[in-house]
């Protein structure tokens, strides 16, 4: 298991870099952080909270003690992420963080958002995402952003929308 950074780790607050390599180093990155996020019973993980500064993260949505409602889908590498375009309609939903360990907190973000990114073997990739799915790229992209859901609640409460 990697380690994971906590809150107040300089790494979590700095916007990580574009990936330009894909080979077996960064697959095999991917392959520990999934490891890692399994273990802690998470449904994301990003680069940033191994100690990583790169645009990667992973999501894996499935039901679990912390989130028993979660839908079931493969995990999914995504590297180099954009949001293209994002929903009217935003929702509030709980929100934990494997950087803030038994902390739980509303945060309001899209319904849904349509996303490009690249895959391990280098290929973009475009879909819609809904509902949770949706939370959880918002989420594991801020930490590409240098945010966690500290400083995405300042934000909440600031009334901006970013």
């Amino acid at each position: 298991m990697l380690a994971i950074a906590t809150y107040g780790e300089r790494i979590l607050g700095q916007a990580a870099q574009p990936v330009q390599l894909f080979d077996e180093p960064l697959a095999a990155l991917a392959e520990k952080m999934l490891d890692t996020m399994k273990l802690a019973q998470g449904v994301g993980i990003a680069a940033p909270q191994v100690g990583q500064g790169i645009r990667l993260f992973i999501m894996a949505s499935h039901p679990n003690d912390r989130y028993p409602d979660a839908p079931l889908m493969a995990p999914q590498v995504v590297i180099n992420p954009q949001i293209l375009q994002r929903s009217g309609k935003m929702l509030t939903g709980e929100e934990g963080c494997l950087s803030l360990p038994g902390e739980r907190v509303q945060i309001l973000r899209h319904e849904s958002i349509e996303v490009r990114y690249q895959d391990l073997s280098g290929e973009w990739q475009q879909e819609w995402l809904q509902g949770f799915v949706a939370r959880i790229f918002q989420h594991e992209y801020d930490h590409l952003e240098g945010l966690t859901l500290v400083e995405r609640l300042e934000i909440q409460n600031q009334g901006a929308d970013a």
